[in-house]
């Protein structure tokens, strides 16, 4: 059997355009595996974002001192609320609003426990319930979201995926980490604002 020249090189080109569409569709799934992710952690996001307002104005009730804390939620809030996240930038900012946010409603929830009636009261300790449940679904979305991130980024930060994701327009997203400040172990003075 005698393969002629030109039969190897066309053998050799259709593989090569084989393993590069391959790679193409790997990289396009994984794309959109963090797209999916993304939207399973804004629809928990949302959900945080629903249980504020109930939240600031059941507090509001008896912590008419913590204005400030109150206000700082609220605005935290619309502005990650307004944030889409659809670019890497502005998922890396939504991300970083929402840490905040994470941050200072467990600074209200900490001053909420200073507040007996506050804590008696029914619908609070539902709204707590609530929150904490919601935390939680936001932790393993993000756990997802983080997962299929990091399939991405290595498919396309690999030769030859660097080259293709370019022709596509695939950009490296950013992961869903919590800020700085919350790997830090809290200290009772340090989230109710007294200094040591």
């Amino acid at each position: 059997m005698n393969i002629s020249a030109g039969g190897v090189a066309l053998f050799v080109g259709a593989a090569a355009v084989a393993a590069l569409y391959f790679w193409y569709a790997s990289i396009i799934t994984r794309r959109n595996k963090v797209q999916e992710a993304l939207s399973s952690v804004d629809v928990h996001l949302n959900q945080r974002h629903d249980l504020i307002p109930n939240i600031v104005a059941l507090a509001g009730r008896y912590m008419e001192h913590e204005r400030a804390l109150l206000t700082d939620v609220t605005r935290l809030r619309e502005q990650a609320r307004n944030t889409a996240p659809t670019t890497p930038a502005d998922a890396s900012k939504r991300f970083a609003l929402e840490g905040e946010l994470g941050q200072r409603m467990g600074q209200l929830m900490v001053s909420m426990e200073a507040y007996p009636e506050l804590k008696a009261d029914r619908p609070v300790m539902e709204a707590q319930r609530t929150w904490t449940e919601t935390e939680a679904q936001i932790t393993a979305s993000r756990r997802f979201y983080n997962a299929a991130v990091n399939q991405l980024n290595d498919a396309i930060q690999i030769f030859p995926g660097s080259i293709i994701a370019g022709i596509a327009g695939v950009a490296a997203m950013p992961f869903f980490e919590a800020p700085a400040e919350a790997r830090v172990a809290p200290t009772v003075d340090g989230i109710l604002g007294r200094t040591p």
